[in-house]
């Protein structure tokens, strides 16, 4: 289980080194990650576990094709997900497509988000997290959390 925020850097190669913290976790998840597009907001990528992203691979490719809707999650995240595997030094290739397409350049932020971790953009994180949950945004299932 992933949690946490982490500034990292991505160097001159493209490559983005997973924090100390979470290398044990990875390695014992079979050290393979595949990452793929966040098909629900930009400034973002996914990097999944490879056991991870097999399952949610399998969900997505079960949908119907004939909807748009699913052609294009389909797209998204199956179509242009790249196995990554860390180097000796616990470092992944992210993709140069995938980093110019978040808009990811140098400075990004790592979250850990339970199965996966998100890759952000720093301005992208910047600006979500800034944004506040409005009232008339609180959905039916926030109602009984206490936080």
């Amino acid at each position: 289980m992933f949690q946490g925020e982490t500034a990292v850097t991505i160097d001159d190669k493209g490559r983005l080194a997973i924090p100390i913290a979470y290398r044990e976790p990875v390695a014992k998840a079979g050290g393979r990650l595949v990452v793929a597009y966040n098909p629900y907001e930009t400034g973002c990528l996914w990097l999944y576990p490879e056991a991870a992203w097999e399952k949610v691979r399998d969900q997505v490719m079960a949908l119907p094709n004939a909807k748009r809707v699913h052609r294009n999650l389909q797209l998204k995240l199956v179509g242009a997900a790249t196995p990554v595997e860390p180097d000796g030094n616990g470092r992944v290739l992210v993709p140069a497509s995938h980093r110019n397409a978040a808009g990811i350049d140098k400075k990004a932020v790592l979250l850990g988000m339970g199965n996966k971790f998100e890759v952000w953009s720093e301005q992208a994180h910047l600006a979500q997290i800034r944004q506040t949950i409005g009232e008339v945004e609180v959905s039916d299932d926030m109602l009984d959390l206490r936080l």
